[in-house]
């Protein structure tokens, strides 16, 4: 069996909803852990703008889970109770299944992903997480718009986001590439790998994870189409 990763992400509308969905940060924790067969995860709320910002987003909310096999992901998701709660509260959701291909680092000091011998084509995501210091908290903000800008205007890149479990501290980047060429195109020049050499000169980060994961299929809608589709037109 192979490891399959879920992220989805839940868009509310209206202030109850958004108030529900931020006690649940809190709230929906030992429901989490009492998920058949769930094994990492992670609750996150997100950045505002294009997502990687110090600012939050109150309406956009993502869980990310590791699980077994592709069946059981999308089994778990569709029949437990928590999961369908967020559905019927948000005004949009929308999953992507995943792949890891590649995994580096650790995530609250574990190794989260397992890499697949499969190596899939194609369509690719990455995610960057990172525990960064509190002493260049201010360094590190001011170098992320630049990089945010870029990731935005970058007629390559099908979807981009940054989410995080603690707001400032700890960051998470999320995109979605229709290749690895064009993916490396970006991460290789500009404001993002200025970033980077400033990052391994200056260690910035208490504990950082690079992973790379094939893009399997996807449920829902994110702006009113599935984001996949976009990877197509590129």
């Amino acid at each position: 069996m192979s490891q399959v990763v879920s992220l989805s992400f839940f868009r509310f509308g209206s202030l109850g909803a958004r108030l529900w969905a931020l006690s649940m940060m809190g709230l929906a924790r030992p429901a989490m852990s009492r998920v058949p067969d769930i094994g990492f995860w992670k609750l996150c709320g997100s950045g505002s703008g294009e997502g990687f910002t110090p600012l939050p987003n109150t309406a956009v909310y993502a869980i990310l889970a590791t699980w077994p096999d592709r069946d059981t992901a999308e089994a778990r998701l569709r029949n437990t109770g928590l999961f369908n709660r967020y559905r019927a509260k948000a005004s949009e959701h929308w999953t992507v299944f995943l792949s890891p291909q590649t995994a580096r680092g650790a995530w609250s000091g574990q190794a989260p992903f397992k890499v697949s011998d499969s190596k899939g084509d194609g369509t690719l995501a990455v995610l960057t997480r990172a525990t960064i210091k509190p002493s260049i908290l201010m360094r590190f903000w001011g170098r992320v718009p630049g990089i945010s800008k870029v990731i935005g205007s970058d007629p390559n890149v099908a979807f981009k986001i940054g989410i995080g479990e603690v707001p400032w501290l700890h960051q998470i980047t999320f995109s979605i590439w229709p290749d690895a060429v064009k993916m490396a195109s970006f991460a290789r020049t500009g404001a993002h790998a200025e970033a980077i050499t400033a990052v391994r000169a200056q260690n910035w980060f208490k504990e950082e994870l690079y992973a790379r994961f094939h893009v399997l299929s996807d449920s829902g809608s994110w702006n009113g189409t599935s984001p996949l589709r976009q990877t197509d037109k590129l």
